[in-house]
């Protein structure tokens, strides 16, 4: 089991990001929330702690429900000032996101729907070759308008 004990660390190059492989595991969806939370603390992005936790956990329960794979990688990047991207990437290329009809009274089926509402922007990349890719990422991002 993976402990929050250990600090992540930050991408040496490039925009500034974390990066963590994770159990494909239930329990992981509160390590997640936790580890979007402080990487936007760092960022001094806190007025968007709330939306992003929400999105990763939806994000990594996709993920722990549709994939069989025994583990999954949290990605949370900051590509500009002006943009954060969640993402989780599992090796299930082949099981993409899809919005599937909901009834009224069904307990589960909604995430992708909360997703698309919380998101500025969502969507999935291959991750391989494009013949043969070995996984996917599923990824979300979040306007926040700094020094705009």
């Amino acid at each position: 089991m993976t402990s929050l004990s250990t600090p992540v660390q930050a991408a040496p190059t490039g925009p500034p990001a974390y990066s963590q492989t994770f159990p494909c595991e239930p329990t992981t969806a509160s390590i997640a929330r936790k580890l979007v939370r402080d990487a936007l603390a760092v960022w001094h992005l806190n007025d968007f702690a709330d939306p992003a936790a929400l999105i990763i956990s939806e994000l990594v329960t996709n993920a722990i429900r549709h994939t069989p794979g025994q583990s999954i990688r949290l990605l949370v990047r900051r590509p500009s000032t002006a943009l954060v991207r969640v993402g989780v990437v599992d090796r299930a290329p082949t099981r993409l996101p899809v919005f599937n009809p909901v009834a009224a009274d069904d307990e589960s089926g909604r995430g992708l729907l909360l997703i698309d509402e919380l998101a500025d922007r969502w969507g999935y990349d291959l991750r391989g070759s494009g013949r043969r890719p070995w996984g996917k990422e599923v990824w979300a991002e979040l306007l926040t308008e700094a020094d705009q």
